[in-house]
């Protein structure tokens, strides 16, 4: 049996005349004056197919006006000019006479309607395949499949060799907690799934393939969020030979080229740059989304000896005073909206408040203001450019608090009063993060991105030093805010790499524990090298306008890492625990 000679989507007046043969899902059923009009659809598109006793026996007529929605078809018919036009479809000035009918299988009913609008997530993850039928999402794949086979043209055209690497191997920490798997034949032993293919793809610079790729599989056994997810597709990249501007030449050339594939839209400009401290103190944030401004201001030294001792004190404590402009919102933002915010940045970054200064056109309006002087006021006006019917938010606190605080509020009220064209699209460079971050629950330094990251040429005598504030040969692509991309230049001297790993509280023995083979394949002769990686999902998930990063994953996992249509993950029997040697300790809620 021969299912089509055409798709859905491809019938067109030329066609007018043609018999065709066409299969696919039932997506409206209408029966209007003894006429039965279905709207067939398959990835392609819909064509409205038409049956008729004029045309067709009455038995297949009467098979059509049994057909439940979902139901799978196929049919042979002659194309027709349509009579009612639909301009909103490539096929609508077309339709088809059915002269024959092919159950080929019908539907059950619906756990939903195909066209329902706010369907919760969980109802759409359950019965992801018929998610997946609606426009939208099988638009997205189809994104999706162009924007891997642009990766794959480009990078063959620049001379990199796809290597795959292996997702079996050992438990090293990079971050996150890995998802651990048993070993039945080495007792007591763990695999790791790889965060990343680092290690690996380090090593194949040591073997001299020079310029590798690969779109891998990572896993990492982290909270979950809308932009995150426990396993996720990377694309990874390394290159022997290079210094940080060859690495960001090539990228920003694939980035143009995906951007262009995906987005119909040009990038036709050098990214711009920003240092990764000029980063953090004018937005707040290591990833800026630069659409628009709202920049944070440092006011320390304007309010340090104020009467306002939430400001003084935090300032004598050595933390920091810094504020954002909300503008024209001084009549429209309440005491209510306010104390949103104020709740919002104590509750998830921990500030102890947030103060604010409305300039209204009947003067300064602010529960501050009687502790400040007439000139101290003044000088934090001029000091954020406030102007009459902004409002003025100001935190102090340690300086990461306020970052992170003033940071994340600056988003929500970009987004809230519409202060940028969610149509725009702005890529940046953030180079030069710092090597180590101090931990304070776990009172210790560790890598801001990972301990092979190579340190800036002319900070290497302050490190050997014993300076823990080192910047690094590191590039972070961002997107509207978004980090798509991220990686560095590499250490490729011994000496450096475990001096690395002795200021990160690792003995000799543990790095051996953990590193041994990297540290050893380094003495054999390693080249310069770098790279990146990029998240293909998050990536995709922006240039489409996605809020989710599950929309553009084809079966993703809910936010408690769980899949709703095949019930993972599960209990298993004693019996499979018994050859692993494990034994849960697992106790069920009663």
């Amino acid at each position: 049996m021969i299912y089509r000679n055409h798709n859905l989507g491809e019938l067109r007046k030329n066609n007018i005349g043609e018999k065709v043969i066409l299969s696919g899902w039932v997506a409206t059923k209408r029966d209007l004056g003894g006429l039965t009009f279905v709207d067939l659809r398959d990835r392609e598109g819909i064509t409205q197919i038409i049956f008729d006793t004029d045309v067709a026996s009455q038995e297949v007529v009467d098979k059509a006006q049994k057909l439940k929605t979902e139901s799978v078809i196929r049919i042979e018919g002659e194309v027709r000019e349509r009579y009612s036009k639909n301009p909103n479809i490539p096929t609508g000035e077309i339709e088809v006479f059915a002269t024959s009918i092919d159950v080929l299988n019908s539907c059950d009913t619906l756990p939903f309607q195909m066209t329902d609008e706010g369907l919760s997530e969980n109802i759409r993850l359950k019965y992801r395949y018929l998610d997946l039928r609606r426009e939208q999402m099988i638009n997205n794949l189809k994104k999706r499949h162009r924007m891997i086979m642009s990766i794959r043209n480009y990078m063959d055209e620049k001379g990199f060799l796809d290597v795959d690497t292996p997702l079996l191997t050992k438990s090293t920490p990079e971050g996150a907690r890995d998802f651990l798997v048993p070993s039945r034949t080495n007792g007591g032993q763990f695999y790791a799934l790889p965060q990343s293919p680092q290690l690996f793809k380090q090593l194949l610079m040591i073997a001299g393939v020079e310029k590798y790729f690969q779109i891998a599989k990572c896993f990492r056994d982290e909270d979950l969020r809308a932009d995150r997810q426990p396993e996720f597709t990377q694309l990874d990249i390394e290159m022997s030979f290079v210094e940080l501007e060859d690495v960001i030449t090539e990228i920003e050339g694939l980035a143009k080229r995906v951007f262009k594939q995906v987005t119909g839209q040009e990038a036709n400009y050098d990214f711009p740059r920003m240092e990764w401290k000029d980063a953090m103190d004018r937005f707040g944030s290591d990833k800026p989304d630069t659409r628009f401004g709202v920049e944070l201001k440092d006011i320390s030294e304007i309010v340090a000896n104020c009467g306002f001792k939430a400001f003084s004190s935090t300032i004598a404590d050595g933390g920091i005073v810094k504020a954002i402009v909300a503008p024209q919102v001084a009549d429209k933002f309440s005491r209510k909206i306010l104390d949103d915010y104020q709740e919002y940045v104590k509750r998830y970054f921990g500030a102890k408040g947030l103060a604010y200064i409305k300039l209204t056109k009947d003067g300064i309006n602010s529960p501050i203001a009687k502790f400040l002087t007439e000139e101290e006021i003044k000088a934090i006006i001029e000091k954020v450019e406030a102007n009459e019917g902004d409002v003025i938010l100001i935190v102090a606190d340690k300086v990461k608090v306020v970052h992170a605080a003033l940071g994340a509020l600056r988003l929500r009220i970009g987004k809230e009063l519409n202060l940028y064209d969610k149509n725009e699209f702005k890529f940046l460079w953030v180079v030069h993060f710092p090597m180590f971050e101090y931990d304070e629950e776990e009172q210790r330094y560790k890598a801001e991105h990972h301990p092979f990251t190579s340190i800036m040429e002319e900070d290497m005598p302050r490190f050997f030093e014993g300076d823990m504030d080192i910047r690094t040969n590191t590039y972070d692509l961002v997107l509207n805010g978004n980090e798509i991309g991220g990686g560095s230049i590499r250490i490729h001297n011994p000496q450096v790499q475990e001096k690395v790993f002795e200021k990160l509280g690792l003995t000799q023995e543990q790095a051996r524990e953990k590193f041994g083979f990297f540290i050893d394949a380094f003495k054999y002769g390693a080249p310069p090298h770098g790279g990146l990686a990029f998240g293909i999902d998050r990536w995709l998930m922006v240039m489409l306008g996605e809020n989710s990063i599950r929309d553009v994953i084809p079966f993703p996992k809910t936010n408690k890492g769980q899949c709703l249509m095949t019930e993972a993950p599960n209990i298993v029997e004693k019996e499979q625990l018994d050859e692993l040697f494990i034994v849960s300790t697992f106790k069920k809620e009663k």
